[in-house]
């Protein structure tokens, strides 16, 4: 089940939802294990756990994008409800310094839908703390990426 639905209604923030047919524990272990989490998402998170408060890194494996860092800061975990993140949006420029510019926010809900589904909404925000001369580019390379990166996780759920 695909109802991948598109909530971008201003610069920032993006939203978006879809229907994974999986049970809420499979999509929960999916999103939250971190192995398992780069599995789908494309990056090298081998040997690393998820935690509120600890930085997660690893290497995108996702053709094209080999080389770059994924680099985040666990938030939050609510289990089986809730997991959020900070990072910084579309980071390409291994020659770009963004430790110094404030990181968005990516939040992760979960909720039971019919049929022993379970609804995923995305919530990335904070993009208009992103530098001007990269916010555009980076939230239009993430609007993007989340619907990829959704569709990622509803095929690896449905393996």
């Amino acid at each position: 089940m695909n109802n991948n639905t598109d909530r971008t209604n201003n610069t920032d923030s993006i939203e978006r939802s879809i229907v994974i047919n999986g049970t809420r524990e499979r999509v929960w272990r999916a999103l939250t294990d971190a192995e398992e989490f780069g599995a789908w998402f494309g990056v090298d998170l081998s040997g690393q756990v998820f935690a509120p408060g600890q930085r997660t890194r690893g290497l995108f494996t996702h053709p094209g994008c080999e080389g770059l860092m994924f680099d985040i800061v666990i938030q939050h975990i609510q289990p089986q409800d809730a997991m959020s993140f900070h990072w910084h949006p579309y980071a390409v420029d291994t020659t770009a310094d963004y430790s110094e510019e404030i990181p968005t926010l990516v939040s992760f809900s979960l909720k039971d839908a019919s049929g022993n589904a379970t609804l995923l909404t995305v919530i990335e925000s904070g993009f208009d703390k992103v530098p001007a001369h990269r916010r555009r580019t980076a939230f239009e390379m993430n609007t993007e990426g989340w619907l990829i990166q959704l569709q990622n996780l509803l095929n690896h759920v449905s393996k």
